[in-house]
């Protein structure tokens, strides 16, 4: 996508394990993240990789976990799903990481040949995973679930609205309705109208819409459980309630809720249909957090709605307690949406930036920079900073870099570099500390 979506969950991306190529039929290596290559048609360059517990189940559940933009892989494996990998080694289910190539690394939800069963694009490539994987692991058909954040969050409602005989229910952090971020193109990436929550439809509406992504079909669709914050400007908190209309309608049950309590402080959860554990719709909205939700417990709930705290199928009605620690980063690389406005007033013809540590643990932590412009329109920016502790980056998004000594220099990248008047953008980065973790002065030119 031409601009990508803010924060969403990578939270801590540590370093990763991506190992061998898997070739032929052979099985991955047990407990690590593993590439699949040759796995079928795939007509947008898509990698696979995969998650082969120890102690795989005889007939193990498959979940297909897709990252955000700017994301890849490794990072959502050792970050912000995180928790769905310590299940997996509990219950025994393999997971699929597919993983853009594009630039800017988002998933295709835009295209026409991506709102189309087996038009191509990402949805086909990732299908061709789920096959693979069915045909080499024994995978229980009925017990095949997809979750995605941000991009991976509207692919989650492409995927589940156009395969709904594949998968038997997703899970959603801070996505938006199938079909909303439609363009009519293959070039023009970004929905500006959809990201900003300006489309509005009734129920039936969204249904519709998501039916002619498979049209013909008489079926059942998956459930779905959604979540978003009421601050999100990346993609508009308005997107939660039309997903919810959506989802409602495919699985004609009514949008009042059956149930609505408050499972952790700050959430709102609503159910759909019936109040069980595994309700056809469920929507969990967080009070004040923007396109950053915070990660503690979140997958844990995903994991009990989903079913996948079982070897074979339902499961308890609490989630189950994470091994993860707790001291990861709790949000995930931010994806950039159109700039907005916001921040302090800089020069004319120059810009601010300003530094935030969003979280911090031991030896590690998360930043946030925010630019902006000056009152005259640009088309690039940099800023540069002096760590004063000899802190040093792992890893950036939405802007490159170069780090010599405890000087570092970031840079737009192709997406955010062009500004408005007083508008801004964001970048953020994972990075190592020892000793203090002070903030630097920035400089923003």
């Amino acid at each position: 996508m031409r601009r990508t979506l803010k924060a969403l969950a990578a939270a801590a991306i540590l370093p990763i394990v991506a190992t061998a190529v898997l070739l032929g039929a052979r099985p991955a290596a047990a407990a690590s993240l593993t590439q699949v290559t040759g796995f079928g048609n795939n007509p947008s360059n898509l990698n696979m990789y995969i998650y082969v517990p120890n102690n795989v189940a005889a007939r193990p559940a498959l979940l297909v976990a897709i990252h955000y933009c700017t994301g890849t892989a490794s990072a959502l494996y050792s970050g912000y799903f995180h928790d769905y990998v310590t299940a997996a080694d509990q219950y025994g289910y393999i997971i699929v990481f597919p993983e853009a190539t594009r630039s800017g690394q988002c998933f295709d939800v835009y295209s026409p040949q991506a709102l189309t069963r087996g038009g191509g694009s990402d949805p086909v490539g990732i299908m061709s995973m789920v096959n693979y994987t069915k045909q080499h692991y024994n995978v229980d058909p009925n017990r095949v679930f997809v979750s995605g954040v941000s991009s991976g969050a509207m692919m989650t409602d492409v995927m589940a609205a156009e395969y709904p005989d594949v998968f038997k229910a997703g899970s959603a952090f801070m996505g938006v309705p199938a079909g909303c971020f439609a363009t009519g193109s293959s070039t023009n990436t970004w929905n500006s109208q959809c990201s900003g929550g300006q489309i509005t439809k009734t129920a039936q509406q969204w249904g519709d819409l998501a039916r002619s992504m498979y049209s013909g079909y008489s079926g059942s669709y998956p459930r779905m459980q959604l979540w978003h914050g009421t601050a999100d400007t990346t993609l508009n908190y308005t997107n939660f309630g039309e997903e919810i209309k959506q989802w409602t309608n495919l699985n004609g049950v009514s949008q009042t809720p059956v149930s609505t309590d408050s499972p952790q402080s700050g959430w709102t959860r609503t159910r759909y249909g019936n109040n069980g554990t595994m309700a056809p719709v469920e929507g969990i909205s967080v009070s004040g957090a923007g396109h950053e939700l915070p990660r503690s417990g979140m997958v844990a709930y995903a994991i009990s709605f989903l079913g996948l705290n079982s070897t074979g199928g339902g499961g308890p009605t609490t989630p189950p307690t994470s091994s993860s620690p707790t001291t990861r980063p709790t949000t995930p690389p931010p994806t950039s949406p159109p700039p907005t406005s916001s921040g302090p007033t800089p020069p004319a013809g120059g810009c601010t930036a300003t530094y935030a540590v969003v979280n911090q643990w031991q030896g590690g932590f998360q930043a946030n920079v925010t630019v902006t412009n000056g009152s005259a329109p640009r088309s690039s920016w940099q800023v540069s900073w002096t760590f004063a502790n000899g802190q040093t980056i792992t890893q950036l998004w939405n802007a490159s870099y170069t780090q010599s000594g405890s000087s570092v220099t970031a840079r737009n990248v192709s997406y955010n570099g062009t500004l408005g008047a007083n508008a801004s953008t964001s970048f953020g980065f994972t990075g190592n500390w020892n000793g203090s973790n002070g903030t630097p002065t920035l400089t923003c030119q």
